[in-house]
């Protein structure tokens, strides 16, 4: 069952044109992210869906209900949706209890009970109750925002890049924290980010957003290794693309001789791996590969970055590579290598 369901949304903002034919599911207690480049139209998708924006035309449903129509459109305050902006947008002049309990109408011992619960619940200390805003790190105020957010039982929370303001470490915890509680809990939710690993990690669906589209949505893991096209690819994580001569099932390229995802593809293609995917070694004896050398290397400790000029081939000549080896055997600058490659290339839209 599907809690949240967009149908042919389209926005514009004077002559610009914000988003165009917007149609997504999102299923419920699913984790959804909207991913793109800034000015893609996410947050503008997102504001819509709170009830802060409205479309020109298209519709909107949550749980079964219409939000918003040809014929109406029901207030923000109305949809109980929560809503967690990136800067937490806490009420300076209250303290944290308050903050979280804003919205509450229960009064006395039974308010506070929630608070303490909700509190709780984002592992927030009971002795911060009375703290104020300015007296919490960047990663408590989220907390606070949250658990205001979760105060209202709402049927879906939105995410609007809640964690771009917090270092990488604490980023990643915050994360971690949100996605359990929020499954916990069994609320539906919706991340924005332009983060692709951050998108990658916290998704149960991943829709990508340019220029005001939704160029692709589905599980996370099928748009990393099949991705649309090249853009798409280059978005969601550094990627090797290449022109290639598809022959039954193969793909003919600088690499040498790859197999393919696409058995009914024939004729020039652009072709797609992940570093991953390729493996240095300095024997050829593999038939499949291509010579190299090491021209540059970034020591990243387990890790290593190695750049791999490509001896001529059929389509470029001198075309190099970033191929990712163990720190502890990547072979020096200097070095000549044979490049082979793991499982299927993917073949891009034309």
């Amino acid at each position: 069952m599907n809690a949240l369901e967009l149908n042919s949304i389209y926005k514009s903002f004077g002559t610009q044109r914000a988003l165009e034919d917007i149609s997504l599911s999102v299923p419920t207690g699913s984790r959804t992210v909207i991913v793109g480049p800034s000015g893609s139209g996410k947050t503008t998708l997102l504001r819509m869906i709170a009830g802060f924006e409205f479309p020109d035309t298209g519709s909107l449903s949550l749980n079964g209900q219409t939000l918003v129509d040809s014929t109406h459109s029901v207030p923000a305050h109305q949809r109980l949706i929560g809503y967690v902006p990136q800067d937490g947008a806490l009420f300076p002049h209250m303290t944290v209890a308050a903050n979280i309990g804003f919205g509450l109408t229960d009064k006395g011992p039974a308010r506070q009970e929630r608070i303490a619960e909700l509190m709780d619940s984002v592992n927030l200390d009971a002795n911060m109750a009375k703290r104020w805003p300015h007296e919490l790190s960047g990663g408590q105020q989220q907390r606070v925002a949250l658990a205001r957010a979760l105060a209202q039982q709402p049927r879906l929370m939105l995410l609007d890049e809640p964690f771009s303001a917090l270092d990488t470490g604490l980023r990643a915890a915050m994360r971690k924290m949100v996605a359990r509680l929020l499954e916990a809990a069994g609320v539906t939710t919706i991340l924005v980010t332009h983060d692709q690993s951050e998108a990658l990690s916290f998704a149960d669906q991943l829709a990508v957003m340019r220029q005001g589209r939704l160029v692709q949505s589905g599980h996370p893991m099928d748009l990393y290794r099949y991705p649309e096209d090249e853009q798409t690819a280059l978005f969601l994580g550094d990627a090797v693309v290449m022109p290639a001569r598809i022959e039954a099932g193969w793909a003919h390229c600088d690499l040498g001789r790859i197999p393919v995802n696409n058995q009914g593809k024939n004729g020039s293609a652009q072709i797609m791996l992940r570093p991953e995917q390729l493996q240095v070694g300095n024997s050829a004896a593999d038939a499949l590969g291509c010579p190299g050398v090491v021209t540059e290397r970034d020591f990243g400790g387990n890790t290593c970055t190695l750049t791999v000029e490509l001896l001529p081939g059929e389509f470029e000549p001198g075309r190099s590579l970033l191929v990712r080896s163990s720190g502890m055997h990547a072979p020096p600058a200097g070095s000549a290598v044979h490049v082979t490659t793991l499982g299927h290339a993917h073949v891009l839209s034309d």
